[in-house]
């Protein structure tokens, strides 16, 4: 490690002393402890570590660059040796080996699976990136984020619209509507789409319901962003055209095509593969540190690791390294959302303490299915925890808080409807409100395009998104 590395340690020694106490397990608190003002340290490293992914890349690039992982490092370490401390050693490996196994693993293998595959996949020839151009590529992607999800679009379609794009001054806007409609948005209509409607459809909401209700608030959404982007690009456009580049870096060679397509099946195994062993129980398992796993679980990691070792051994390496494919995005991605997986635990867990906990006041607004006006609380608040906590453990959260009756929340409808709205819509308003929003900046970081910072991009969607979703409110929910 440098010196200039080791010359930091002492910051965040005491930042982590300073946060020792900020780590309680929501699960061993007693009531009388929650109505005390600690339980608000208990958000401390997680806090931190927003702050950091808001802060560090736009004020200190260098360091963040070459130390992220350090930064990482430090919070996850702020949440675990503080429950170690106030739970026991036990404690804190159970809940860590529950963190590993049955989420962040599975998140993570899932990702890599579709980032590899997807890399295999190749555009030839180059579009120009007009607004026309982008328009349709943008429309492509939201089609197929409600086929193979909005993470395997998103990193199909994310390195054509970026090469579609190279000659342009201004490219970043690009990308941000990107993931607001093909990471996020456009992933509305069935359960492959997004996660939250995944875990929705394995708690037992039928497969199509999203298809059925989703469809009107998703278009009513869907066209205004599309009128606002065809609007803001036309006129960088415009602007792009007394400063173009001397040449376009990837000149037309070819007529446009497909290369790689053996990672079509890779692809189509991946969308099966995860809807089916979700619902597939075995019977068979092993119990770690308290956390079950099953041999359905293993069964669908192992053969996903398998995909990747064929998608990499089949397909030719020149289309790799034509898409300029490497794993920094997925290392990066592996290891901030570690950290977050890690220091989001007791987050959770107070929300599942539901009236007995902090969140109580809130809590009570969602669970009135039915009643005036919950439905549009259920919207903004389940969507503004998808924002911050990630869109899947928080349509989980709030999927509970309603009844957890899949059967009776579709019957009534509406409170169902707010929930898978306010969690996937409001997935797109930061980069890590879903999973590939932080991915698909990394890709064109990457590649060269300079994109907003934390807050930079949360201007972006607070001021395009925020206005549609009001009016999403007043049509659907009021």
């Amino acid at each position: 490690m440098p010196p200039h590395s080791l010359a930091r340690w002492p910051l965040f020694l005491v930042a982590l002393c300073a946060a020792l106490i900020g780590s309680t397990p929501a699960e061993a608190a007693t009531a009388a402890a929650i109505s005390q003002p600690f339980w608000l340290l208990s958000i401390t490293p997680f806090v931190l570590l927003i702050g950091a992914l808001a802060i560090l890349p736009a004020a200190l690039p260098s360091f963040w660059h070459h130390h992220y992982g350090l930064v990482a490092l430090v919070c996850g370490l702020m949440s675990l040796i503080g429950e170690s401390i106030l739970t026991g050693w036990q404690a804190s490996a159970a809940e860590l080996t529950h963190v590993a196994v049955a989420d962040y693993v599975p998140f993570i293998v899932l990702l890599t699976a579709l980032f590899t595959v997807a890399g295999g996949i190749r555009v030839t020839g180059n579009l120009h990136g007009s607004p026309r151009t982008n328009m349709v590529l943008l429309l492509i992607g939201s089609g197929l984020a409600s086929l193979i999800g909005t993470t395997g679009a998103a990193m199909v379609m994310i390195r054509p619209i970026v090469r579609a794009n190279d000659e342009r001054r201004h490219r970043s806007h690009v990308i941000v509507f990107f993931i607001f409609l093909v990471a996020n948005i456009g992933g509305a209509l069935t359960p492959l789409g997004n996660p939250p409607l995944l875990l929705g459809y394995l708690s037992g909401v039928n497969f199509f319901w999203p298809t059925l209700h989703l469809l009107m608030p998703t278009a009513v959404v869907m066209v205004p962003i599309f009128a606002v982007f065809y609007l803001v690009d036309r006129a960088y456009y415009a602007h792009d055209a007394h400063f173009r580049r001397l040449a376009d870096p990837t000149p037309d060679t070819k007529a446009v095509g497909v290369e790689g397509r053996i990672n079509y099946l890779f692809l189509l195994a991946i969308v099966v593969m995860v809807p089916v062993g979700g619902s597939w129980k075995s019977g068979i398992g092993w119990t770690i540190l308290g956390t079950h796993l099953g041999l359905e679980d293993v069964v669908r990691d192992g053969m996903l690791a398998v995909i990747v070792l064929l998608s990499l051994a089949v397909t030719p390496r020149r289309i790799r390294r034509a898409n300029d494919f490497t794993f920094v995005p997925m290392r990066e991605v592996a290891i901030l959302f570690a950290a977050i997986f890690v220091t989001l635990a007791p987050i959770l867990q107070l929300l599942r303490l539901g009236m007995d906990g902090p969140f109580a006041p809130l809590i009570g607004l969602v669970g009135r299915p039915g009643e005036a006006g919950a439905a549009a609380i259920a919207f903004w608040i389940s969507g503004f925890l998808s924002s911050v906590l990630d869109s899947a453990p928080a349509y989980l959260a709030f999927f509970h808080l309603a009844g957890g009756d899949a059967q009776a929340l579709m019957a009534e409808g509406t409170t169902l409807l707010a929930i898978s709205c306010g969690t996937v819509f409001m997935g797109a308003i930061t980069y890590i409100g879903n999973a590939p929003n932080f991915m698909v900046r990394a890709i064109a970081e990457e590649a060269g395009i300079r994109m907003p910072s934390f807050f930079g991009y949360m201007a972006w969607s607070l001021g395009v998104l925020v206005p549609i979703f009001l009016i999403v409110t007043f049509v659907f929910f009021r």
